[in-house]
């Protein structure tokens, strides 16, 4: 199964074709922070302060920077402020065989499709690209034209679901084939889910390579990693002053909703976003201005946080308004891609009509 065909048939949603321009000090300020955050998890001092809350399946340390992190961001009267880190973010790819065109960047050298591949090392030559019931997923499409892109350079690339895939003694398999990587399309960050089970019992063995990793997730991306740089003194005792009070120039001020005054909450609750902390995507995001009492109520109280309301900023798109955010696709410290996502209504979507990814361009 190639799912190619279908790869060329369906596509995401590309708001406009004319690139929606963003500030070079913006961009500049993102992409620090993106770096200074891939440092930060190399940090000595600051894996000391996580280790004791950390899975199990993040103890396992990897050789490899993880494939497409996304630093997602609004921007401000003040500058960029992050939204969310994704642990392995999609939307690239939009269909007809063509990836996002990309703006001319210093940071990023040679074509997007040879930094993706370039993320993927040689030895990687039996590859899965995993995800749950796979060819149901929106992305489905952009899975197909990675796979592709992997096998032009000789590759064997199989898009499968956890059940189609099996542990031996040797090591993992999928049709039939041992494996040498998955690149890991798959929310459950953290292997914990029995249709995981061999996946995770092969990475504990070093038997495969998984990218993005566990690790990576639990150490920049679980949004309880934000509550922590907001913890009094605790990016102190690992950075530098100023590099701290960089992180939370642009991290909005972020906490565990369980630490905080339910009531006082309540009232300025206008001024807050909520999330689920083991969510993804947006998913399950309420704005306080939006929420009623009932859904407050409702709120799992040791699995939300709250974060400042940073509003999106707006630009016109084909003659009509929309709410614009900022995705930097990294690789380690390595700049892989940028993107737009313009849409309307109260949290990131692409239901409106009009909605959808735009290329940027440096001004």
């Amino acid at each position: 199964m190639t799912g190619l065909s279908q790869s060329f048939v369906k596509q995401t949603n590309l708001a406009s074709s004319q690139a929606v321009g963003l500030n070079m000090s913006d961009f500049e300020q993102m992409l620090a922070f993106a770096r200074t955050i891939y440092r930060l998890k190399e940090n000595p001092a600051y894996l000391l302060k996580l280790a004791d809350h950390l899975p199990e399946a993040a103890h396992i340390e990897s050789d490899w920077p993880s494939v497409l992190m996304g630093f997602d961001f609004h921007i401000s009267p003040d500058g960029p402020k992050l939204i969310e880190i994704n642990n392995n973010a999609g939307g690239l790819y939009i269909g007809q065989g063509q990836w996002l065109p990309q703006s001319e960047i210093k940071d990023m050298h040679g074509t997007l499709e040879q930094r993706l591949v370039a993320m993927f090392p040689e030895d990687w030559q039996s590859i899965v690209i995993l995800d749950e019931d796979i060819v149901q997923q929106y992305m489905y499409p952009e899975m197909c034209a990675y796979a592709e892109l992997l096998r032009r350079q000789g590759r064997h690339v199989f898009l499968l679901a956890p059940e189609d895939v099996q542990l031996r003694g040797d090591g993992l398999y999928g049709m039939d084939e041992r494996l040498d990587a998955i690149y890991n399309r798959h929310t459950d960050f953290y292997l914990q889910t029995e249709a995981l089970a061999d996946i995770r019992r092969a990475y504990e063995r070093r038997q495969i390579i998984l990218n993005p990793h566990p690790r990576s997730y639990a150490l920049i991306g679980d949004k309880t990693r934000m509550v922590d740089w907001w913890k009094t003194g605790l990016l102190e005792e690992c950075v530098s002053e100023e590099a701290a009070g960089f992180i939370r120039r642009i991290t909005p001020e972020t906490r565990r909703l369980a630490d905080m005054d339910a009531d006082q909450v309540w009232q300025e609750r206008k001024g807050w976003v909520f999330k689920p902390a083991a969510r993804h995507g947006g998913k399950g995001v309420v704005l306080g201005r939006a929420m009623s009492r009932k859904r407050y109520a409702s709120l799992n109280i040791s699995d939300t946080i709250v974060q400042r309301m940073v509003p999106a900023s707006e630009v016109e798109i084909e003659g009509q308004s929309m709410k614009l955010d900022i995705r930097l696709f990294m690789h380690g410290e390595d700049l892989i891609a940028l993107a737009g996502r313009v849409w309307r209504g109260q949290v990131t979507n692409f239901r409106e009509p009009g909605s959808g990814w735009v290329s940027l361009k440096l001004v």
